[in-house]
């Protein structure tokens, strides 16, 4: 068993950062022997061609604790070392590290005779791990573009999304998306995701979560037409009323479904005692030219500091329309799809000022009750 020998750690900034270079560089000389090994166990287990036997990644993953990756690069590295001379002597003088090595070697593997150790070194020396994986790419579709196409469609024909729903109605979804599917998903939710005005306190995950959805809604120009069963009292919001219900989901709350009433494309079949007594048709309820003279004056989400625009944004009615809320214009605002929930569901107020500002007030907070008579 290893002894440890416990060393001072340097208290200056040089010092430290000294330490960890030479540290570093000890590691990946050590990491560059460990390849050989790897290579030659997986030479000796392929020569004697014992299938009872684990593969040699299998072996380096159990014995070595290391992740599936991580073990196949080092046989990689150590089987195309001949191949690369000046990329190992570049590591040992410290200009490349073991992943500028890693890539190397799986491109040696990828492009066969075609490989130019020669055109990559500059490169590795140049950029980051990771800017050098990426360059490697442009080098391979260089010398054999028709194998690079033949895995990018067969990384699109494998991606796959699979969702479930909890026990409380939340779907949870998990995918897998091709570098071309992810990059098109991405450049769509990454300018929804961005902060939006005051308040908006939110991690990047819940952003990413609410531009996808509203992309699925509204940022992709796409009207999502879904029947909602309410009764007159839910949409009133009288105590004791059920909630409303989608084909999709569990019961909605009647403050979601005051939103929906604002804007939307609802197929709405509201109830009264059981009967119905009214289905509507999917479209939205602020259209044509009331529509157009609101994108026209507002040209954008009212929340103070919010840009998201017009096309993007519900139209709000500042007194709803079951408390005696005009359609009219002066009634009328946009909002994008998280503000607007936030006046419904998180219990914001908007007031408008003479001026026509917009005026937000928090939702008040009891943080404790009073205490009674002794």
């Amino acid at each position: 068993m290893l002894e440890l020998v416990a060393a001072e750690v340097p208290k200056t900034r040089d010092h430290l950062e000294h330490e960890l270079l030479r540290i570093r560089g000890e590691i990946e000389i050590r990491e560059l022997y460990f390849s050989r090994l790897a290579a030659a166990l997986s030479a000796m287990n392929l020569a004697e061609d014992n299938e009872s036997e684990m593969t040699t990644i299998d072996w380096l993953r159990f014995n070595c604790r290391l992740t599936q990756n991580v073990a196949s690069d080092r046989v990689a590295i150590g089987e195309k070392l001949a191949a690369m001379p000046l990329s190992e002597d570049a590591l040992y003088n410290g200009e490349i590290g073991i992943q500028h090595l890693a890539t190397m070697a799986k491109t040696a593997r990828a492009v066969g005779k075609e490989f130019d150790e020669k055109r990559l070194l500059p490169l590795a020396k140049k950029h980051s791990p990771g800017k050098f994986y990426h360059e490697s790419l442009h080098y391979r579709h260089s010398v054999r573009p028709q194998e690079v196409a033949s895995e990018q469609a067969d990384l699109a024909e494998n991606r796959a999304l699979s969702m479930s729903t909890a026990e409380d109605g939340c779907v949870i979804l998990q995918g897998v998306l091709d570098p071309v599917g992810g990059a098109a998903l991405r450049t769509a939710l990454e300018p929804l995701a961005k902060p939006m005005g005051k308040h908006d306190y939110r991690e990047r995950p819940q952003r990413l979560a609410d531009a996808l959805v509203e992309l699925a809604t509204a940022g992709g120009k796409v009207a999502v037409q879904m029947q909602v069963t309410s009764s007159i009292e839910t949409l009133l919001g009288l105590l004791g009323a059920p909630g409303a219900e989608t084909e999709f989901s569990l019961p909605v709350s009647s403050k979601t479904v005051e939103r929906w009433a604002c804007d939307s494309s609802l197929t709405r079949v509201l109830l009264q005692d059981s009967v119905v007594i009214d289905v509507s048709r999917a479209e939205p309820t602020i259209r044509g030219p009331k529509r157009r003279a609101l994108n026209a004056r507002d040209r954008h989400c009212q929340w103070p500091g919010c840009e998201r625009t017009a096309p993007n944004c519900d139209g709000h009615h500042l007194v709803y329309v079951m408390h005696g809320g005009s359609d009219e214009l002066e009634n009328l605002i946009l909002l994008c799809t998280r503000h607007h929930r936030m006046v419904h569901e998180a219990g914001w107020q908007l007031v408008k000022t003479e001026s026509g500002e917009i005026v937000t007030i928090a939702p008040t907070v009891t943080f404790g009750l009073p205490r009674g008579p002794d």
